[in-house]
């Protein structure tokens, strides 16, 4: 099974490119665990909610993997699953914000690492949503996302523009990494 993560600092279109992208190949698609534990959190998130966050986030992984393999196994050629972000995301947010991430979160992370990522340009207007915080770090946050995939050895496709030029440009790089795991799957 192919995962595909569209990741990026805040306010990039994450989550609205993940279910054009889903809808688009016919697939399912895991939302981002944190922004939920985000807006539920009765208090201001802390380092003692990287460890919980991360957590969650495997746990929704591991459940839509056997949704996914409930509903694909067998087909001739499966589409990949879409993550909103993964345990990369926790960890770049983690060392942001509190300057440290439990080694285990790292190792999980590069241990469970996605297929394709597609990195979100910050390039849309920030919008508040009373989860997002930082509007004049995107860029800064952009930055350690790119190192920390670099750092991992992840296969990243850039995404940026609007609309269906975004879309477009995200599923052309999915259909090129497709065409290059189906290719060393045969070798």
């Amino acid at each position: 099974m192919a995962r595909v993560v569209v990741t990026g600092s805040e306010s990039t279109g994450k989550t609205t490119l993940a279910t054009e992208v889903a809808a688009a190949l016919g697939t399912q698609w895991v939302a981002e665990f944190a922004r939920g534990y985000a807006r539920q959190a009765q208090h201001d998130l802390t380092a003692a909610d990287v460890e919980p966050i991360a957590r969650g986030q495997r746990a929704a992984e591991e459940l839509a993997i056997a949704a996914w393999h409930d509903a694909f196994d067998g087909t001739a050629s499966p589409p990949p699953l879409i993550l909103d972000t993964d345990l990369v995301s926790t960890t770049v947010y983690a060392e942001h914000y509190y300057g440290h991430c439990p080694p285990w979160i790292l190792a999980e992370a590069r241990a469970r690492l996605g297929d394709l990522y597609l990195l979100c340009e910050p390039d849309l207007p920030w919008e508040a949503d009373g989860v997002r915080d930082r509007p004049a770090e995107r860029h800064e946050l952009h930055i350690a996302f790119r190192a920390r995939l670099r750092e991992f050895g992840a296969r990243v496709a850039p995404v940026s523009g609007s609309g269906p030029a975004r879309l477009g440009t995200a599923l052309a790089a999915v259909r090129m990494a497709r065409a290059l795991l189906d290719g060393s799957s045969r070798a």
